[in-house]
């Protein structure tokens, strides 16, 4: 037989009995935060670019326009210069000057009078690759000898020209580079012609003395003071080329 069990009966507390008996938690209330007041003695400004507000905030966001962006998001490069302008190189002035070589007898001072650097590499390169095309590689020694040739120009002319000697190693390097270009030419027709021939050393002597020619003519009348010297401008002008030259027969 089952034995039976005395459970006391449980009461739960009425709201009324357990407001009594529990203490109530007193309810502190909070106050608004107040909304942010800019302060008006500093400046303002407003980055809303795609509002269309107006006032002194629309106005601070117009300097913050982007540039015109089509559908698909691209910009507008339609005003953008080339990209060789923007690196300095002028293609026309490089070819303006490089046919101005061609005439031993008519040049133009003053296409030179503005000196750069991308004609003369780009015809050193030309020389060094028709060497290399003759099994010889130059490339080091031609940037070399220019390099060297440059600043013996440009000390030998400013000590004979003296105080009215204006000639800057910048146009010296420009110069002795774009009178390379009749030694360009050789150095390509000894890709053709028998090398140590008589006909070879003619050519030789013909194109160093067109480089000459130009180089100390270029020199005398863009650069002051150098007329008087004009003889040994040349000759300096000549053992430069005359070096080249042999490094393009041997």
């Amino acid at each position: 037989m089952a034995k039976e069990f005395n459970v006391p009966p449980v009461i739960f507390p009425s709201a009324a009995a357990g407001s009594s008996s529990i203490p109530a938690v007193p309810h502190h209330r909070r106050n608004p935060t107040p909304s942010f007041t800019p302060n008006p003695n500093l400046p303002f400004m407003s980055f809303d670019i795609g509002g269309s507000g107006s006032g002194p905030a629309s106005s601070s966001s117009s300097s913050f326009t982007s540039p015109n962006i089509n559908s698909s998001g691209a910009a507008f490069f339609d005003d953008e210069p080339p990209l060789l302008e923007e690196l300095g190189i002028n293609t026309r002035q490089i070819w303006s000057k490089t046919t101005s070589i061609l005439n031993p007898f008519r040049q133009n001072p003053s296409l030179h009078s503005d000196a750069d650097l991308s004609g003369p590499f780009l015809l050193l390169a030309a020389l060094g690759l028709f060497q290399l095309l003759a099994g010889k590689l130059h490339f080091g020694i031609i940037l070399g000898w220019v390099t060297v040739c440059s600043l013996f120009i440009y000390l030998v002319f400013n000590m004979l020209a003296g105080r009215h000697g204006n000639l800057d190693l910048y146009r010296c390097f420009s110069l002795v580079g774009y009178c390379m270009l009749p030694l360009v030419l050789l150095s390509a027709l000894s890709l053709f012609l028998p090398r140590g021939g008589l006909a070879m050393f003619g050519l030789a002597a013909v194109f160093v003395l067109w480089s000459t020619r130009v180089c100390t003519r270029l020199l005398v009348e863009i650069a002051a003071g150098g007329d008087e010297h004009r003889g040994l401008i040349a000759y300096a002008c000549w053992l430069i080329y005359a070096l080249f030259s042999l490094l393009i027969l041997f």
